[in-house]
């Protein structure tokens, strides 16, 4: 399994002119299943996904997660945020959290010739179980998460946040 995680300030993704998911701040998580992943894998990334401290802290380090950000943003305590980006301090959020979209394309093997082979991809059956098995599962950690349409065409629109992009594969 592989991703492409990017920290936003914004993101959005439609598919046939409507718009099906929508953050205000977080991470745009582009995902490729591959005909080998399994449950584990799913559980792999999303433990990275939700835990990769790319959120800069007080000091402006990178030093907080999405979890620490939503922990820390739905506090209780009306105190003002302290532990943020600074653009952020004290700014009233709408969404935070993560915007998944399922990409057969990050599995391309391009190496050779000019057309890119997708053999190692999953077979849309299994890789929409195991797309639609990550999004349940970043939602029992507690986070927001919003998602493209499976096996459409969609327009993914997004700010990159410093720009800050990760790339993941639960194999290597």
């Amino acid at each position: 399994m592989k991703a492409v995680i990017q920290r936003v300030l914004e993101a959005s993704v439609s598919s046939e002119g409507r718009i099906s998911g929508r953050i205000d701040r977080g991470l745009l998580v582009y995902l490729g299943v591959g005909r080998s992943d399994t449950e584990e894998d799913v559980l792999w990334m999303v433990e990275k996904a939700v835990n990769l401290r790319i959120f800069n802290d007080e000091k402006g380090v990178m030093n907080l997660s999405i979890r620490d950000l939503f922990e820390t943003e739905t506090r209780t305590d009306n105190k003002p945020d302290t532990h943020t980006d600074g653009i952020y301090n004290n700014v009233v959020r709408s969404v935070l959290g993560i915007l998944a979209v399922s990409q057969f394309t990050l599995l391309a093997d391009a190496r050779k010739g000019r057309r890119p082979y997708y053999g190692e991809a999953a077979d849309p059956e299994m890789a929409n179980k195991l797309y639609e098995f990550f999004i349940t599962q970043i939602r029992k950690q507690g986070i927001p998460c919003e998602s493209g349409v499976f096996r459409t065409h969609m327009a993914v629109t997004y700010t990159n946040d410093g720009p800050v992009t990760i790339l993941l594969d639960s194999r290597s």
